[in-house]
């Protein structure tokens, strides 16, 4: 019996295979080769009526089949668990359990001037420059060749808790907070998630900050969702804002 993963499948696709822990129940296709910017656009272009929103698939240099071409690295939640969160509520919970309660603050403290120990909340959304997907093809094509992986999921957001990915586990033991911040950026700032690895996630941006002011706060909301990026280059809140002012992508990465 065909799963329903395999049904939705587009014709034309290069030569791949399902991926999951039961041939029936599939989590996602993964192309065998690296595959063109072209075929990208198509099925973003298709996913209305696919459901199905492509990613790029980044492996470890160390081990080019962790973690897409085995599965039990991997475990799929469902997207109801996202719904139940708030994004403000879940980026001030973060940003309090990040704070260290010992001598370290004060150092914590200067490189999150101008907030320091209170989160600023949820920054304003952007003004888009485009069509968020429209975006998205494009940092596609600006990415090296890389296999593809497709995934049924309702909105990009949600692919990472369809797929079962485990990037941020040194951060948060529960993705569906962070998916629930990915899902308000994508309101806020049509983003778009166009490449994931083993702890890398890659996104599009169509609307991003423009200005210092903002892209200060919004540079709060990424040290909250991973204080890695900020913490380990360039180390303070203003320095990382300078780098989003104006990007039209973003990256993250998990230690």
């Amino acid at each position: 019996m065909a799963s329903e993963l395999s049904a939705l499948l587009p014709d034309g696709l290069p030569p791949g295979r399902l991926i999951g822990a039961t041939a029936d129940a599939p989590l996602y296709w993964l192309s065998d080769d690296p595959v063109d910017a072209e075929l990208y656009r198509r099925l973003v272009a298709d996913h209305p009526r696919t459901g199905l929103w492509p990613v790029l698939a980044e492996f470890l240099e160390y081990d080019a089949k962790r973690p897409w071409d085995d599965p039990s690295e991997l475990t799929p939640g469902p997207v109801t668990a996202i719904d139940a969160q708030s994004p403000a509520e879940v980026l001030q919970s973060f940003w309090s359990e990040l704070l260290p309660d010992d001598e370290d603050l004060e150092e914590y403290t200067e490189s999150l001037e101008p907030f320091g120990l209170t989160s600023p909340g949820l920054a304003g959304p952007g003004a888009s420059a485009g069509s968020p997907d429209e975006f998205a093809c494009w940092l596609a094509a600006d990415e090296p060749p890389a296999r593809l992986l497709l995934a049924k999921a309702n909105r990009s957001a949600d692919l990472p808790a369809v797929v079962g990915w485990n990037g941020p586990l040194n951060h948060s033991n529960d993705i569906a907070p962070l998916l629930t911040t990915l899902r308000s950026w994508e309101d806020r700032f049509g983003v778009r998630v166009v490449k994931l690895g083993f702890d890398t996630l890659d996104l599009s941006v169509a609307a991003p900050p423009t200005s210092e002011e903002h892209a200060l706060h919004v540079a709060a909301e990424h040290w909250a969702f991973c204080p890695d990026t900020i913490e380990l280059s360039p180390g303070a809140l203003r320095e990382y804002a300078a780098d989003i002012q104006n990007a039209n992508s973003w990256s993250f990465w998990w230690d």
